[in-house]
């Protein structure tokens, strides 16, 4: 059993992006508002890499999900 904690900086870094709180934030305001009928995966912001990253967390309940659904809030707030 995978007992790590990740951070929202750690997504990121996975993810292939800046990790400091600047930068997230920047990301966010730049992609959003994303449509509700766009799943977060499918976004046309992500490269193939992370876009099946984000699914499989999703899919799998995996220890990213929770990060990956809070970066998904965080882009369809206005």
């Amino acid at each position: 059993m995978n007992t790590s904690i990740h951070t929202l900086q750690m997504l990121f870094t996975q993810l292939g992006l800046a990790g400091d709180e600047k930068q997230i934030n920047a990301f966010i305001k730049k992609h959003r508002p994303l449509p509700r009928f766009i799943p977060l995966s499918e976004a046309n912001f992500w490269n193939e890499a992370q876009a099946a990253f984000l699914a499989e967390a999703v899919a799998e309940d995996s220890d990213w999900c929770t990060l990956v659904d809070e970066i998904d809030c965080s882009l369809r707030e206005n």
